[in-house]
């Protein structure tokens, strides 16, 4: 868990190393100034001797502002290296994301990740930077200041050997007690990241059902869960500060008694009285130090395990270790396929699947909801894995292809079409990123987009919402099917992708996929017969399994289920007329 951590100091290891280098500079000078104030005291202003008064009043002014120097430097680099650490640590994250297929993603849920990228990682960040600064800082002080007490009068430094074991124990049930109640935290600020998701995703759909009210005590209700649970901890981490207190105020008052007799008895001086106190203070307060350590490494601890949850995990889809790094065509065949989302070969969502799909064919790919036909598309670029069976594209096993040169010979417009933040054009060259304006807009006329993309004011240039939240869905649609076009793809995959356009512009896309890319192997899913009618051949997909596969007419002709949905429809649009 460490060592993955550790991995992300990367080119930040010289501030992570200077930052407490700097705090032990700053600790021995903070320790000698108390030794340098009895010596003051006693030779100076106890024998009213001026020379030695200037002498060790000049050496501890040039020991305070160095230690005022190594401070400013040791917070300086603990913040550079903390910053750094987050960043690369972020970075490593967002990165192995990158890596996850659906399965991975759908283990942990998008509003998880979103609070392990940010708010757990700043938990990390705040605990790295008091690592290396105060961590450093407080055994240091400790040590020392107890060595000097000791050198000064061993018998008054016992008595901090007495109260340490008592905060010790103090902070270990109180880092037990509060640890559970973190990660219950953690756990319950993915739910509150998923409802503020879902709600900003979905707010045309809250609004024009007037469900705010709902809303409203939905996140009331998970809000308050993280406010009695902090509640409760900080009630917890609270027991800190009294026990502090407690022990300080013991070692003042027991100092100051023993002290006291002992300067009577002539066995102590005044000034080696007043530096046992400013030790005490110093011990004290490095035992604070490390109090509040132990509560910030309490709460990161939480974050660290949630972020290594998210480095630990595996991809369930990887590479061939020497993929095969050319798609020859857009050949497909389906040997005894079967499917499963969870893996388990008795939930199968595809049973049994034989098919074979020339290049260049236009295959359409009809049936009810819930009949696995996203399913089946999705296992063509390897968006999911097999359960069992063989898949093949170019005659090649999919397992074997390097994945992004798979991906890249596939093109999938898929049921939720997805803009992004930006221009039309730079949503169009996510298919290609070289692109040029001509290739751009004749991608545009296929998909019919060129026109409604052209009466915009600012045309390709016209900027785009988050989400595409300013243009309509049928406008979305084309734009989607224009940026898988412009990657030029062996196999084009449309998953109901037309389903918010006319019949009339569905039918031009249809018709310049045959003119324009006849070479493309051409997967259409949709619910409306008139875009497949006119396939090389139609699937009709029940339950997870084949019913059928032919020509419309064929089809027509003797399959149930494709006749009560063509029946079904043209008795609508009968209607409809």
């Amino acid at each position: 868990m460490l060592k993955n951590l550790l991995r992300c100091v990367g080119e930040y290891k010289k501030p992570s190393v200077l930052a407490p280098v700097c705090v032990t500079l700053e600790v021995i000078l903070e320790v000698l100034i108390p030794l340098l104030m009895a010596s003051l005291i006693d030779e100076g202003i106890s024998s009213g001797n001026m020379n030695r008064i200037l002498f060790y009043g000049l050496i501890l002014i040039v020991a305070a502002m160095a230690s005022l120097a190594c401070g400013a430097l040791s917070g300086h680099y603990a913040a550079v290296a903390s910053a750094g650490f987050a960043k690369n640590l972020r970075q490593k994250m967002f990165y192995k994301v990158q890596e996850f297929s659906f399965i991975n993603i759908d283990h942990f849920s998008t509003s998880s990740l979103v609070t392990r990228l940010t708010t757990d990682v700043t938990n990390v960040q705040n605990a790295y930077q008091m690592v290396i600064r105060v961590a450093v800082r407080a055994p240091i002080m400790l040590i020392s200041a107890f060595v000097m007490a000791c050198k000064i009068n061993p018998r008054l430094a016992l008595i901090y050997l007495a109260i340490i074991p008592i905060l010790g124990c103090v902070l270990g049930l109180i880092t037990r007690t509060a640890h559970p109640i973190f990660m219950r935290v953690f756990k319950t600020y993915d739910k509150l990241n998923n409802v503020v998701q879902e709600n900003v995703h979905g707010i045309r759909v809250v609004k024009s059902f007037v469900r705010e009210d709902f809303e409203k005590e939905k996140f009331n209700d998970i809000s308050g869960m993280i406010f009695k649970d902090f509640n409760k901890v900080e009630k917890i981490l609270a027991f800190n500060g009294p026990s502090m207190q407690a022990c300080v105020y013991a070692c003042m008052l027991l100092i100051s008694w023993f002290g006291a007799h002992m300067i009577v008895s002539g066995t102590m001086t005044t000034g080696e009285l007043t530096s046992m106190f400013t030790y005490t203070m110093q011990i004290l307060m490095s035992l604070m130090m490390l109090s509040m350590i132990f509560v910030m490494v309490t709460m990161s601890k939480a974050s660290v395990e949630r972020i290594d949850e998210v480095l630990e995990e595996q991809p369930d889809i990887r590479d061939d270790a020497q993929p095969v790094m050319e798609v020859k065509n857009g050949d497909i065949c389906f040997s005894h396929v079967s499917f499963s989302y969870s893996g388990d070969k008795n939930r199968l969502s595809l049973k049994d699947i034989n098919l074979e799909i020339k290049s260049g064919e236009t295959v359409g790919i009809i049936g009810g909801t819930g009949s696995a036909k996203s399913s089946l598309v999705q296992l063509i670029p390897r968006l999911y894995d097999i359960t069992e069976g063989t898949l093949t594209v170019g005659g090649i096993d999919v397992r074997r292809y390097d994945l992004e040169v798979l991906r890249d010979a596939v093109s999938m417009v898929l049921q939720k079409n997805v803009l992004f933040s930006g221009s039309i054009k730079d949503n169009l060259r996510w298919g290609n990123k070289d692109a040029t304006d001509e290739e751009m807009i004749h991608a545009c006329r296929l998909a019919q987009a060129d026109d409604f993309i052209r009466a915009f004011p600012d045309g390709y240039d016209t900027h785009i919402e988050q989400g595409g939240s300013n243009v309509s869905g049928g406008q979305k649609q084309r734009i989607c099917i224009a940026r898988a076009l412009l990657k030029k793809p062996k196999i084009l995959i449309l998953d109901d992708s037309t389903s918010a356009v006319d019949t009339r512009t569905d039918a031009l896309i249809q018709q310049a996929f045959a003119e324009e890319i006849p070479d493309t192997t051409k997967l259409i899913i949709a619910q409306r017969i008139s875009s497949v009618q006119n396939a090389d051949k139609i699937i009709v997909m029940d339950n997870g399994q084949i019913s059928a596969i032919g020509t419309h007419d064929e089809l027509l002709a003797s399959n149930h289920i494709y006749q009560e949905v063509y029946y079904s429809q043209v008795k609508g649009e009968s209607d409809d007329e």
